[in-house]
């Protein structure tokens, strides 16, 4: 039996026996610095790299607006839950190689018992995991590089960016928008709160200073899960008092989307007629996005944390350095606010779509909800392909969308699942990869004709190899004839 130390031993085996990456197939065209560009450098965007590559794809790049990998994505910088609110052993970052999983990664380094003893992923460990996953597998990603503008051109777009804050232009044939939960649009600010100077609130996407809360008296509005992490962590930060602000009567307790979870519905909820798929995302955002119990334990257990149900604010202003609320027929004083409302999905509100927003259809251009399910929030969300990618508002006017694929939560009402988390990988990536794949070699088949029926290849052998064992037949032997 052999031993080794060497923790990424099993790793490193899975990559020789799955054998070397195929060379890149997709030729190379003047002025065109990119096949593919990857914008987000987190665990989706590694994911897609990695599996680009073993599809043959080559000139792919991962750009990141982030300082540094400590602070690109959110599990080290923004997210605040201690476990990822998905189950453990969800596919995931792996692409079906075991060895590459979480599971595996985190048995070789803590034991197969501490990993069964885990409920849910420990958040910092994920952390861990994908930083590993990303160095292990030589994933380059350039950090520092904040994507201003897409311009199209025929062909390819142009990526105005800003590298270290000088401007800089790229070109590329696809992009993938693999950039978290505000990729196409941003933090939901209620309008109660959007006059008060910025100085006193923020949202749960903000980099908070919690240290900065300890002794003050600080207000949450929301009720889903980073509302709830985020009462926690002040609480655990020395706020003198929290207070949580829920719209509903009680906290969303059903797990709608669970019921996608098995096979049949999770592969092909995409196929689904808008009827269905509309239904079903309308039906979530009446039930809820549901908090873990282990996010609502965390707070309950502060005897300085109190829990308002049916409690909208009605208004808010500041008094010097403080917030006053009225909430109901209440008034309140805080030092300090948290939105914890979530985000909203528009393409036309992202400064790097401006050119174009107004050519991508929307689900509100291709479905008109009945009336009792219409839902303005839904309607701005695009109306993606079966590949994630934008589509036209009007057929003809934009050609150029095809070539956009975006794995964010905007893809929720077209595919149904929280698009971007673990859950969505093992369905989605693939069937993007397989169409940039498509498309690339597609666009290029008359070179790829040539390059599959071309006679510039040498044969394996000549006729020598077998010439000794060909059959030949025996002259027959004339008996003679007597004169």
């Amino acid at each position: 039996m052999t031993t080794t130390t060497d923790l990424d031993f099993a790793a490193r085996e899975a990559l020789r026996l799955l054998g070397p990456d195929p060379e890149n197939w997709v030729s190379d065209r003047s002025g065109i610095d990119h096949n593919v560009t990857i914008v987000g450098g987190s665990g989706s965007g590694s994911t897609f790299a990695f599996a680009l590559r073993r599809a043959g794809i080559g000139r792919v790049t991962v750009i990141d607006e982030a300082l540094d990998e400590a602070h690109a994505g959110v599990w080290l910088t923004r997210a605040r839950m201690k476990k990822l609110r998905t189950p453990k052993n969800l596919p995931g970052p792996e692409l079906g190689i075991p060895a590459l999983s979480f599971q595996a990664w985190y048995e070789t380094r803590h034991g197969v018992e501490a990993y069964a003893a885990l409920d849910r992923i420990p958040r910092v460990a994920w952390a861990e995991y994908l930083s590993w996953y990303r160095h292990f597998l030589g994933i380059p990603v350039r950090y520092q590089m904040k994507l201003v503008r897409i311009e199209p051109d025929a062909g390819f777009f142009r990526l105005h960016q800003e590298v270290n804050g000088v401007a800089q232009v790229e070109t590329t044939r696809k992009i993938i928008f693999a950039n978290g939960v505000a990729g196409t649009g941003g933090p939901n600010i209620p309008p109660v709160l959007a006059s008060l100077p910025r100085t006193l609130y923020a949202h749960t996407a903000d980099e908070i200073d919690f240290n900065n809360l300890r002794g003050k008296t600080v207000a949450v509005l929301g009720a889903a899960a980073s509302a709830f992490d985020a009462a926690g962590v002040a609480l655990e930060s020395g706020a003198k008092a929290v207070h949580l602000f829920a719209r509903q009567p009680a906290i969303a307790s059903l797990p709608v989307n669970r019921l996608r979870g098995y096979p049949g519905a999770y592969y092909n909820y995409p196929q689904l007629p808008d009827v269905a798929r509309w239904f079903q995302a309308w039906r979530f955002n009446q039930v809820g996005s549901t908090p873990p119990p282990d996010a609502i334990e965390r707070v309950i257990g502060f005897s300085n944390f109190h829990l308002h149900l049916s409690a909208p604010w009605k208004s808010a202003h500041n008094q010097g350095d403080r917030i006053v609320a009225q909430v109901n027929d209440d008034v309140f004083e805080f030092d300090f606010a948290i939105a914890g409302t979530g985000y909203f999905v528009d393409p036309t509100k992202r400064p790097e779509l401006a050119e174009f927003a107004h050519h991508i259809a929307l689900w509100c251009d291709r479905y008109e909800a009945p009336a009792d399910q219409r839902d303005d929030q839904l309607s701005t969300y695009p109306y993606l392909g079966s590949a994630h990618e934008y589509q036209e508002k009007v057929p003809g006017n934009a050609p150029y969308l095809k070539d956009i694929h975006v794995f964010n939560p905007a893809g929720f009402v077209s595919f149904g699942l929280p698009i971007g988390d673990v859950p969505s990988i093992r369905r989605d990536v693939p069937a993007v990869v397989a169409r940039i794949s498509h498309d690339l070699f597609f666009a290029d088949w008359s070179l790829h004709e040539a390059r599959i029926t071309s006679g510039n290849i040498s044969p394996d052998f000549d006729t020598s190899l077998y010439a000794d064992a060909v059959w030949k037949q025996q002259a027959k032997v004339q008996s003679a004839k007597s004169a």
